[in-house]
């Protein structure tokens, strides 16, 4: 029997229960904070504006891949806490969550903090870097930009 398929999801977090943001928290703090071992202030006040958007890949109510889109000043949308569940890397889910994500962006300005090993990725989604390499949480960023 076939897997069953993975859903899109996206919410405010107004729209949220209280579960899948729990589900949601643990992704990113197990793959951030545990995994790359970067003990830094996870809840930064960001998820509950009103304009931010969640989005994520789930099958089964089990969530695979995250992102979340905030709206920057001047129209800018920021993508970050980008994320995929180690069980499912590998099987392109980060690419189908960028896809998902920079329509949901539409014709936006769009910016993001990448680790600097994926700025590959994040170029084949139209991301240019646009200033140096700096260290956050102690792994190596760069800063990139995709136009409309």
């Amino acid at each position: 029997m076939a897997p069953h398929p993975v859903d899109v999801q996206v919410a405010r977090f107004a729209d949220l229960d209280p579960y899948t943001f729990h589900d949601l928290l643990r992704l990113r703090i197990d793959v951030f904070v545990v995994e790359q071992d970067c003990p830094y202030p996870e809840l930064d006040g960001r998820d509950v504006e009103p304009d931010t958007r969640h989005v994520w890949l789930a099958r089964d109510g089990v969530v695979l891949a995250y992102l979340r889109i905030l709206a920057d000043p001047g129209g800018v949308a920021r993508i970050g806490r980008v994320v995929v569940a180690p069980t499912a890397r590998g099987g392109g889910l980060a690419g189908r969550l960028m896809t998902e994500a920079l329509r949901l962006v539409g014709d936006r300005p769009c910016v993001l903090a990448a680790q600097a090993h994926l700025a590959g990725f994040y170029a084949g989604h139209g991301f240019t870097v646009t200033g140096p390499e700096y260290v956050e949480d102690g792994i190596p960023h760069l800063p990139m930009r995709r136009e409309s």
